[in-house]
C-alpha cells in the first residue's frame, strides 16, 4: 500500500464533520491493507507510532529543509523502515544522524505526505479519527462486531494487534484474547458524580464506597517470581519502583493483577503532595522517598481470570491475596456511614471518595456510571491550549491559561476557558520555561500551545456561553495541578463538561 493512499483517506477524514462518513472511509482503507502493514497503518491513523517515541520532536522536524517530491513512490513498509531506524539511532551523532535519515524520508514525499507524517510525529494528527473511531472502522472493514474488538483491544492494550487479528481470523481470533500477565490493559476509568447521595441511590445502595486518593495509577502484574508494575498510560515503571516489587512478591499467590494507586506518605501515614508521588515514575534507580501501594480491585488471581465477575466478588479476592494493602472500603453502607465516611476522607487529605457499583464488572478502558468520584467540588482534567502573558506582579510569566475540552471524535480540543486563580510562584515559573518547548505560535499577548499538556482544574460548576466555541463556560475555574501522568487522549470531553450544566440528563 502507498503512502498516498493512507494520507488521502486521513484528508477525507479530516474534511467531513459526519462520524459515520469518517468510518465508511478508513474502512474501505483497511480493507485493501495487507496484513504484514496493517498495524502500521492502523497506528498512524490513530495518531501513533508502531515504534513509540523515536525522538523526533517538532523544532528536528521544522529545522528540515528539504524539497518534497512531485509524485507519490513511498510505501508504508518503506516509511515503517525509516522509524525503525530512527527509533534505533542513539550515543554520539545521533543528532546527525536523526536529521540525515528524514531528509531522506521527506525529500521523498509529496507535499501533502510531508504535512502528514509531521504532524504524525508531532503529535498533532487532529484528523477527527483517533482510537475509537479507528476502532469501529476495524469492525465495519472485516465485519466483526465492534464490542469484539473493543475487548480484544483492552485485553491486548493495542489496537493495531487487534486490527491485524480481526483481519486474519476474525471474530473467533478477536475472541480468543486473554489478560496475559506482564500485558497490561486498559484502567477502568470513573465518571464525575453529582452527589453522595445520589451516586448511592443509584445503586440502590449495593455500593463499594472507597478513598479517592491523590496518587498515581497502577497497575501490578505477578507471575511467580516475576513482577511488573505499570502507570496508567500502560508505561512500564517496574525498575524505578523497587519497594511496589518486593511487597508485591511477597503476597501469598502464584499469580495476580491487582489496580490500584500508590502515594508518597508522610510520616504521620497523610499523603505528600501528588507530584512528589509522580516524580518517582521518572526516576531510574530507587530514591529515599519511598512509595506506599493501596489495591482496590483484582483483575486476575491464581490462573483465574476476575474481569468479567462482580465486583463484589473481586473486592472478596482483593481481600485475600492483598491483606493490609487492600484499600478499605464500606460495602452497602447506609446513608449516615457514608456521609460519615466522606467527611473522614476528607479529614485524612484525600481527594473525596469513590461510589462503585458491587455488581459491575470490570470495564477495562471505559469511562461508564459503574465508578463514580465524589468530590467535594467538580474537577475536570482540560487540555491546555494557550497561555497569556501576565502583568503586575505576574510581568515576565505566562499566566491565564486558555483550556480545552476533549473532542470525543478525535477533532482539535474545544476550548472552554480560561484561569490564572490557583496558579503559584513556582507553577508560574514552571509554565514560563516548559511551555515554550510546546510553543505552536504566537501574538503579542498569548503563547499557542500544541495539545500536549494536562492540567486537572477544580471548578464551582458550568454555564451555557456563546463565547467559547463548546456553547460553555467553567464557573470559578482555578487550577489544582498538572497531570504529567495523563496523555491529551484522556482529557475530560465536552461532552462531560455539558453534562454538568444545571438541569442536564
Amino acid at each position: 500500500m502507498l503512502l498516498s493512499e493512507v494520507v488521502e483517506a486521513s484528508a477525507g477524514v479530516r474534511a467531513t464533520s459526519s462520524r459515520k462518513n469518517k468510518i465508511n472511509i478508513l474502512a474501505e482503507l483497511l480493507k485493501h491493507a495487507e496484513p504484514q502493514e496493517l498495524a502500521q497503518v492502523v497506528a498512524w491513523l490513530s495518531g501513533e507510532l508502531i515504534q513509540g517515541r523515536i525522538g523526533t520532536g517538532w523544532r528536528t522536524l521544522t529545522a528540515l529543509e528539504v524539497v518534497s517530491t512531485g509524485s507519490p513512490g513511498l510505501t508504508v513498509e518503506t516509511v515503517d523502515n525509516f522509524f525503525d531506524q530512527l527509533a534505533g539511532v542513539g550515543g554520539s551523532g545521533s543528532a546527525a544522524r536523526r536529521q540525515e535519515l528524514l531528509a531522506d524520508l521527506f525529500g521523498a514525499a509529496t507535499g501533502a505526505e510531508h504535512d502528514f507524517l509531521i504532524r504524525l510525529l508531532t503529535g498533532e494528527m487532529r484528523q477527527g479519527a483517533l482510537t475509537a473511531i479507528v476502532a469501529e472502522a476495524v469492525a465495519a472493514a472485516y465485519d466483526v462486531p465492534i464490542a469484539a474488538v473493543r475487548r480484544a483491544h483492552m485485553l491486548s492494550g493495542r489496537l493495531p494487534v487487534t486490527a491485524v487479528a480481526a483481519r486474519t481470523g476474525g471474530a473467533a481470533a478477536l475472541a480468543a484474547f486473554r489478560l496475559e500477565l506482564g500485558r497490561p490493559v486498559q484502567p477502568m476509568l470513573a465518571s464525575p458524580g453529582a452527589t453522595l447521595e445520589e451516586a448511592v441511590a443509584e445503586f440502590d445502595g449495593q455500593v463499594s464506597v472507597e478513598h479517592k486518593m491523590d496518587g498515581a495509577r497502577i497497575q501490578v502484574h505477578r507471575d511467580g517470581d516475576s513482577v511488573w508494575v505499570f502507570t496508567r498510560t500502560l508505561r512500564d515503571i517496574t525498575a524505578s519502583v523497587p519497594e511496589l516489587v518486593e511487597l508485591v512478591r511477597k503476597l501469598d499467590c502464584t499469580s495476580v493483577v491487582l489496580d490500584g494507586e500508590t502515594l508518597a506518605l508522610e510520616d504521620s501515614g497523610r499523603p505528600r503532595p501528588f507530584q512528589e508521588t509522580m516524580s518517582r515514575f521518572g526516576a531510574t534507580v530507587a530514591q529515599e522517598l519511598l512509595l506506599h501501594p493501596y489495591f482496590f480491585d483484582c483483575l486476575h488471581l491464581n490462573g483465574d481470570d476476575l474481569l468479567d465477575v462482580p465486583l463484589r466478588d473481586r473486592r472478596r479476592a482483593l481481600g485475600e491475596v492483598a491483606g493490609g494493602l487492600a484499600i478499605p472500603a464500606l460495602i452497602a453502607p447506609d446513608p449516615e456511614a457514608a456521609a460519615e465516611y466522606f467527611d473522614g476522607a476528607l479529614a485524612a487529605g484525600h481527594e473525596g471518595i469513590m461510589i462503585k457499583s458491587l455488581d459491575a464488572p470490570y470495564a477495562a478502558g471505559r469511562r461508564g456510571r459503574a465508578w463514580q468520584k465524589i468530590k467535594p467540588t467538580h474537577t475536570l482534567d482540560l487540555v491546555v491550549l494557550g497561555a497569556e502573558w501576565g502583568y503586575g506582579r505576574r510581568t515576565g510569566y505566562l499566566s491565564n491559561l486558555h483550556l480545552g475540552a476533549r473532542d470525543p471524535d478525535g477533532g482539535p480540543p474545544i476550548m472552554v476557558g480560561k484561569t490564572f486563580k490557583g496558579l503559584t510562584d513556582a507553577l508560574l515559573q514552571w509554565q514560563t520555561s516548559e511551555f515554550p518547548r510546546h510553543e505552536r505560535d504566537r501574538d503579542a499577548g498569548t503563547m499557542y500551545l500544541h495539545p500536549e499538556l494536562v492540567v486537572e482544574i477544580a471548578l464551582d460548576g458550568v454555564q451555557t456561553s456563546p463565547r467559547y466555541p463548546g456553547g460553555v463556560a467553567l464557573r470559578f475555574a482555578r487550577v489544582v495541578r498538572y497531570r504529567p501522568d495523563k496523555e491529551p487522549h484522556q482529557a475530560d470531553t465536552i461532552d462531560t463538561i455539558r453534562a454538568l450544566l444545571p438541569g442536564a440528563k
